[in-house]
């Protein structure tokens, strides 16, 4: 299989150089994924917000590469304030409980003082 990479249309992808996940072999890599809504590049100032919809790109990046969240293998949290992420574990386990993937949470700095996490996903396609 080629690899391919796939765009979600955030103007982050193209300023910076980067595309949103890339398909290479049976493996699926989602690039660390934040809250904005990439249709209007806006955000919300709620971290739990945040999480959502960093889920609902993530899920649109996997979608397109042909799996789902049930193929997600390693999961990364990160946030500026290690405080955010409890608030945000019932939207998390929402996603991933059934899956249980290795996950990663770090406290880091981000590019943008609006984002308030991250998330970043590997999969496998189905076979």
């Amino acid at each position: 299989m080629a690899r391919r990479t796939i765009l979600s249309g955030s103007t982050f992808e193209e300023q910076i150089g980067y595309a949103r996940a890339v398909v290479d072999g049976g493996r699926v890599y989602v690039s660390g994924t934040t809250g904005f809504d990439y249709s209007t590049m806006t955000i919300s100032d709620d971290v739990v917000e945040q999480a959502a919809q960093c889920l609902r790109n993530i899920e649109a990046a996997l979608t397109e590469a042909g799996c789902t969240l049930a193929d997600v293998v390693r999961v990364r949290y990160l946030l500026p304030s290690r405080a955010d992420f409890e608030p945000c574990w019932p939207v998390l386990r929402k996603a991933f409980a059934d899956v249980r993937p290795a996950a990663t949470m770090l406290e880091c700095g981000l590019a943008d003082p609006r984002m308030k996490i991250e998330i970043e996903v590997d999969a496998h396609l189905p076979a």
